[in-house]
């Protein structure tokens, strides 16, 4: 185990310098059609984003080989996904479909699971390879990722800059920034999404740092999988911090319960402009720039902004490099060959590096990019970079994390009871 996170980190720093190859060992990606360019079909997608403008763009460019092929994406609604997909795996048959890495485990999604094609069938000839080995399993794949996420803040740059301030890279330096923020008048240095467990900025601050404690005691992650309480000991500094930043009024629950959901009003909130730091996760960032013409406070005061790693440790913040947005493909619908003719189409270095461009998201190739908002993740050196997918982390370790943490933040029980707790929640 040992072996296996040493050669992660090792593969994790050479990738921001490599590219992928194509099939075929040359170092230039190129997209040759290998069915019939003037074939007529319909390839159908459907996902939980309400529209999916970027990926748009990927159906136009395979129909410059394919003119006769008729792409389309349906969205479903995000709260519905989930439960309506089975049934629509059986019903309408769509071709490709957004999925999640956790219903492999879980029974009650075997009929989905059961639809997904392994597209590391070389007969599919689709470059996996050219995906981040923390994103992809390494045997049958299901799935393959579009973009890649993490957690991290929101910082307003300007208002750091206004109040003469330094945008922290350790623990003790945001607990002094908050203090300082709120001495100068800000009451709330930092808010986030708290009406519930999942999505909480609770969580978004510790789950990160529970990841790199037990990534970095590799024999543990056997037992916060199993859900063995002597798991908890590996909580206890993330939760601390928690605690700490939650008693000190870095945040203030009761004014972070006002943000109604976890996306568009986090955003919203954000671009009011008097808020220092916004605590998010996912793709939430990607959402800023198209909320700014909406927001009356940003359109007369606008200001400068960048996404960077929560500051918990000593050292600084960490990069968990996760998978977004997961693609798999329907085997049991229509048109399966032109099916898999496409996500080979998709599936390269070029063309999710456009995608995840387009959609102001971090790449899941191995030539990753931290441009635009993220730059501040690509100052965080591979030693503070882990990727749970490829650590086997199980679902069953952030459902323990986002409720411990959220009931140490909003004061229900105390952290050495969470610690105590670990495989109880």
């Amino acid at each position: 185990m040992k072996k296996l996170f040493a050669t992660l980190l090792t593969a994790f720093t050479a990738i921001t310098l490599a590219s992928c190859e194509n099939s075929s060992g040359g170092n230039k990606e190129s997209f040759t059609p290998a069915l019939d360019t003037k074939t007529k079909c319909e390839i159908k997608m459907v996902g939980d984003y309400d529209s999916f403008p970027e990926m748009l763009e990927e159906f136009k460019k395979f129909r410059k080989y394919y003119p006769n092929v008729l792409i389309s994406y349906s969205p479903i609604s995000g709260k519905e996904y989930t439960d309506r997909i089975a049934v629509i795996l059986e019903g309408d048959k769509p071709n490709l479909f957004f999925s999640s890495t956790w219903m492999i485990d879980d029974e009650k999604y075997e009929t989905i699971v059961s639809h997904m094609e392994d597209l590391s069938n070389p007969e599919l000839n689709i470059n996996l390879s050219c995906i981040r080995p923390g994103l992809i399993s390494s045997g049958n794949n299901l799935m393959v990722p579009l973009f890649g996420r993490t957690y991290g803040m929101l910082v307003n740059d300007t208002l750091f800059k206004k109040e003469k301030l330094k945008v922290p890279s350790n623990f003790n330096e945001l607990l002094a920034v908050c203090k300082s923020f709120k001495d100068k008048g800000y009451s709330n240095p930092m808010m986030g999404y708290s009406l519930e467990p999942s999505n909480s900025l609770m969580n978004t601050i510790a789950y990160p740092a529970v990841v790199a404690e037990l990534a970095n005691n590799p024999d543990a992650i056997e037992l916060a999988n199993n859900l063995d309480s002597r798991a908890g000991v590996y909580t206890r500094s993330a939760l601390s911090a928690v605690d700490q930043l939650a008693k000190s009024g870095a945040f203030v629950v009761s004014e972070c319960n006002k943000i109604a959901d976890n996306y568009d009003k986090v955003l919203v909130r954000f671009l009011e402009g008097d808020v220092p730091m916004m605590i998010c996760a996912d793709d939430t960032p990607s959402g800023a720039k198209k909320r700014e013409t909406r927001v009356q406070a940003f359109i007369d005061h606008p200001f400068s902004y960048s996404y960077a790693p929560i500051p918990v440790g000593d050292n600084g913040g960490y990069l968990i490099d996760n998978p977004s947005k997961l693609l798999s493909v329907n085997k049991h619908c229509e048109n399966l060959d032109m099916t898999n003719e496409f996500m080979r189409f998709l599936v390269s270095t070029t063309e999710l590096n456009e995608l995840a461009t387009r959609k102001n998201l971090i790449s899941s190739t191995k030539k990753i990019s931290f441009d635009s908002i993220y730059a501040p993740f690509g100052k965080v050196p591979a030693e503070r970079t882990f990727s749970p997918e490829g650590l086997d982390f199980k679902d069953a370790i952030k459902v323990q994390v986002r409720k411990a943490a959220y009931k140490v933040g909003t004061g229900e029980i105390d952290v050495e009871t969470a610690v105590a707790q670990y495989g109880s929640f």
